[in-house]
């Protein structure tokens, strides 16, 4: 995995939640992520210079791997997550703060 490289999922069809991967242009790459027990995808966004490297197919796998993971696992609960994002070790998950109604 790639130093510093952050790779963000967001729900098709939703706005980011949380900031996005640093960087001063962003690039949303070609194949989004699906779920593969329904069909909600997650179009993927990361830094543009890091995203044209050399070397990203090889470092981002494992990252694209763990967000891979964490859409299926966020399945059961009906997808309310609506942004992912890893930078290594850990997913960070971001969700849209339910509206509470309100009674007059």
């Amino acid at each position: 995995m790639g130093v510093d490289l952050t790779i963000a999922a967001i729900r098709s069809g939703t706005d980011p939640v949380g900031k996005l991967p640093e960087g001063a242009f962003h690039r949303w790459l070609e194949t989004p992520l699906g779920c593969p027990k329904c069909d909600v995808s997650y179009n993927l966004v990361v830094d543009w210079e890091r995203a044209n490297g050399r070397w990203f197919e090889e470092e981002s796998r494992g990252l694209v791997r763990m967000l891979k993971k964490a859409i299926f696992m966020g399945h059961g609960s009906g997808h309310r997550v609506t942004h992912f994002e890893t930078a290594g070790v850990v997913v960070k998950s971001f969700t849209v703060a339910e509206k509470a109604e309100v009674k007059a």
